[in-house]
């Protein structure tokens, strides 16, 4: 039922080694020590409910040990029986926890009843190595140690009537009062029977005789040997009794009906009196064995114990629905937010994540202006040509490996795509998460995009030729349409984004004036622009001095060599910048 004693067993044979007469004196002490510890509170005063004296708590330890069995499931042979004045038998597979029991036993008395001068005798029983006779010794008799309970005095009464006959019952009351008691003699016959009993046995008696084996299996207490003298020695200890088949009709339900009561030795006529009541669990326990409440009396708790058991039964079976139900609910729950999570992530692949949230939840989104926005637009050079040269199918496999890597790189730099328009790929940054840094991450993005277009070709063999144009400014963003809705970028400088792509020449990147303001602005970031004619600006551009555009042709980071790949000295930037941002710093890596 509790934890196994194994380490006991292990400390017993470490003494044994050691000093063989103290090791079970040692064994014995922890059991003190154990109840000295744990009898205080609650359960100090749930074992002082056992009895009123050392003999009545040694008689009780069984019928207690039984409940806890049951409740525990355990079905191990370990048990009490208390065999008479200062006799107690334990049976257990461990030896170990004889001893512990013994201490235990010792301390019990000492706290329970102030008998400090208990002397118990330990020895195993003949014949079975399971099986230890506890023999207390305390000056006298166990019965008459009662702990000292204040009681109200009562006024004395005059008797009803003065002649002792008058006291007296007769049988077919007592049956009537006792339905599941009997009565035998010293051959262990029986001699009365209750109302219960009566109606099951009054026409076998002619066939099977009186004998109560005839009729009972004892169960309980185990190994007890069938005659009176052994019998009586056991009244201090509950008894189970179950109903053999042969005495019943064929069709009779009470076949293996169990009775659970006492033993009471009457000296007077020397006969034992055996009142119990049905040992049953529940209404079904009852109606299975052709029983009814009306059976039961009514001064028997057995009545209250079916049908608060019943109820308690039923609560049982409410509450494992409801925690059923429970937990029904709360799968339905982590499935919805689990796909929730996956619709959500689905969004977040098409608007940024705070669009995705608000769309999800069905709130309203409204267009926002937002300041110093990096765009890039690109576009393939001959892009008609390779369509009219090659098939639907190898046009679109073309772009698909080719934007494949585009992706990966808005992930690794944390920009946004804005859209894709047969070749036309649009990217910006600054509108979900802004930074100092969107102009560099939109200008990484730029060279690795020319870098990864030498990793593709055409239908035909030729490498892919892009060119780009890169533009800072003011722009308003919002979701457009509801059934299929997009984000949308507009406003003037979106337009001069995309005239700087158009005045871009094959694998390179045009730079407006106001992104290459922002990227030479913090110094540690060593960008290579080449100054192109301020002819080459866009004509709507608003030009308020001698600006120009330029060509970005590469980068180089302070603290990678200067003949390491361009990929190593935007990794270190990222890396940089990630830092300063308080970001993680291993981003997933593009791959070409």
């Amino acid at each position: 039922m509790f934890p196994n004693y194994d380490y006991l067993a292990d400390i017993q044979d470490t003494l044994m080694a050691m000093d063989e007469s103290a090791a079970c004196e040692i064994v014995s002490l922890i059991g003190e020590e154990l109840i000295e510890t744990c009898c205080v509170g609650i359960i100090e005063r749930a074992f002082k409910c056992l009895g009123g004296n050392l003999q009545e708590f040694l008689g009780s330890l069984d019928g207690v040990h039984d409940v806890l069995k049951l409740q525990e499931a355990d079905i191990s042979d370990t048990g009490f029986v208390c065999a008479g004045e200062g006799e107690l038998i334990f049976t257990s597979e461990r030896p170990v926890i004889s001893w512990l029991l013994l201490g235990a036993l010792r301390q019990l008395a000492r706290i329970l009843y102030q008998i400090d001068d208990v002397r118990i005798h330990l020895e195993p029983m003949e014949g079975d190595v399971k099986r230890y006779r506890y023999l207390f010794d305390v000056g006298a008799s166990l019965s008459k140690r009662q702990v000292e309970i204040p009681v109200l005095k009562e006024r004395k009464r005059g008797s009803v009537s003065a002649a002792a006959e008058d006291l007296k019952m007769n049988a077919s009351t007592f049956c009537k009062a006792f339905p599941w008691h009997f009565v035998m003699n010293s051959n262990l016959e029986l001699l009365q029977l209750g109302n219960g009993f009566n109606r099951l046995f009054r026409h076998s008696f002619n066939l099977y005789g009186r004998h109560a084996t005839t009729y009972f299996r004892f169960k309980r207490p185990r190994g007890l040997s069938l005659n009176f003298q052994e019998i009586r020695r056991h009244t201090h200890t509950p008894f189970l009794l179950a109903i053999r088949s042969q005495v019943c009709r064929r069709d009779s339900t009470m076949t293996g009906l169990e009775i659970k009561g006492q033993m009471v030795y009457c000296d007077e006529t020397n006969t034992l009196l055996f009142i119990g009541s049905p040992f049953i669990d529940g209404l079904e326990g009852l109606t299975c064995n052709g029983l009814f409440i009306s059976d039961i009396p009514l001064h028997d708790a057995t009545r209250e114990v079916i049908l608060v058991g019943e109820q308690a039964r039923a609560q049982d079976g409410l509450r494992r629905r409801m925690d059923k139900l429970k937990s029904s609910i709360e799968e339905g729950n982590a499935a919805v937010t689990k796909e929730r999570k996956k619709n959500v992530s689905l969004l977040q692949l098409i608007f940024p994540a705070e669009i995705a949230e608000s769309l999800w939840g069905g709130a309203t989104v409204e267009a926002e202006t937002h300041p110093d926005v990096t765009m890039l637009f690109s576009d393939i050079v001959g892009f008609t040509s390779i369509c009219s040269r090659a098939t639907p199918i190898m046009v679109i496999n073309m772009l698909e490996s080719l934007y494949r890597d585009f992706d990966e790189f808005c992930g690794f730099f944390d920009v946004y795509k804005v859209e894709t328009i047969g070749d036309a790929y649009c990217v910006a940054s600054g509108l979900h998460r802004a930074s100092n840094y969107d102009a560099h991450k939109v200008a990484w993005m730029a060279l690795r995009m020319l870098e990864a277009c030498t990793n593709h070709h055409t239908h035909d063999g030729e490498h892919i030729q892009m060119r780009i144009g890169l533009h800072t400014g003011t722009v308003l963003a919002g979701v457009v349409g509801r059934k299929m809705p997009r984000y949308c970028l507009f406003g003037h400088h979106v337009t001069i984004a995309n005239k700087f792509e158009s005045g871009s020449v094959a694998r390179k990147t045009n730079v407006s004036p106001t992104t290459k303001e922002w990227l030479v602005k913090y110094p540690g970031f060593k960008f290579e622009l080449l100054e192109r004619d301020p002819s080459c600006l866009p004509k709507d551009y608003p030009n308020a001095g001698n600006s120009t555009c330029y060509f970005l042709t590469g980068y180089k980071h302070h603290e990678v060599a200067e003949d390491e790949p361009l990929d190593n000295h935007i990794k270190a930037a990222m890396k940089q910048i990630n830092i300063e941002l308080g970001r993680p710093t291993e981003a997933s890596e593009p791959t070409e």
